[in-house]
């Protein structure tokens, strides 16, 4: 494995973020993200499922049977899945009314299934480890700030009611429908991917190569001086 285990976690949350860079899992995505604490709550879930269930099936990789695989990673993943949801059940009832069946779906949440299947069942526990934290991270982080920006346009509060807006701020009441979960995803996709490409790309960084021998074009004349003189002189 090439990549160190803390770049595992950097490429989950910015450079392969799932949400922001692959568009996945977007039913849950605009459906729970009226309010950033759903959206927390639906991250911090996944994340617990994932991790468990890539970090068992990177322990088991070598005795899952191929042929059965897929129904295994599933099983898996619905173990999990059914005891985060009873935990949330039992210890945050009013969080699991308002994620409602998409606790349950997480059990075939493509995130998941893709990590378990393209990464775990080929890597060692540790590296599992810390990519299901990286990914799971990404995913929180994408469904926290689509549900703060909703939630804070949509209702005028911060963090489901901690804090509220004075009434003179402006409500706009589709972000608090899909079309305007559709309008912030769109907008923070864009965001994050010029940021990502403005301050993170590691090609920016690099110093513009200058041509060699002697050329007359426009650039190198402007490098290498008026008259076209030859680059490497």
């Amino acid at each position: 494995m090439k990549k160190t285990d803390f770049s595992l976690v950097r490429k989950g949350i910015l450079d392969d973020n799932p949400v922001y860079s692959h568009a996945l899992a977007l039913c849950p995505v605009l459906a729970v993200t009226v309010t950033a604490i759903n959206g927390l709550g639906m991250g911090l879930a996944t994340l617990a499922v994932m991790l468990a269930s890539c970090l068992l099936v990177s322990l088991l990789r070598k005795v899952i049977p191929s042929q059965v695989r897929i129904p295994i990673l599933i099983l898996i993943c619905a173990s999990f899945a059914t005891v985060v949801r009873f935990a949330l059940q039992a210890y945050f009832p009013a969080l699991d009314d308002a994620l409602g069946i998409f606790i349950a779906l997480i059990a075939v949440n493509c995130i998941i299934m893709a990590r378990m299947e393209s990464f775990a069942m080929k890597n060692s526990p540790l590296n599992t480890t810390f990519d299901a934290i990286g990914m799971g991270l990404g995913f929180t982080l994408a469904l926290f700030l689509i549900g703060f920006v909703r939630e804070l346009l949509g209702s005028g509060t911060i963090l489901g009611g901690l804090i509220t807006l004075p009434e003179a701020f402006p409500r706009t009441a589709v972000m608090t429908l899909p079309p305007g979960g559709f309008f912030v995803l769109g907008f923070l996709i864009f965001g994050f991917v010029k940021f990502r490409n403005r301050f993170l790309s590691g090609d920016s960084k690099k110093p513009p190569v200058k041509p060699k021998g002697g050329c007359a074009s426009k650039a190198c004349t402007m490098d290498c001086g008026e008259g076209g003189a030859p680059c490497n002189s």
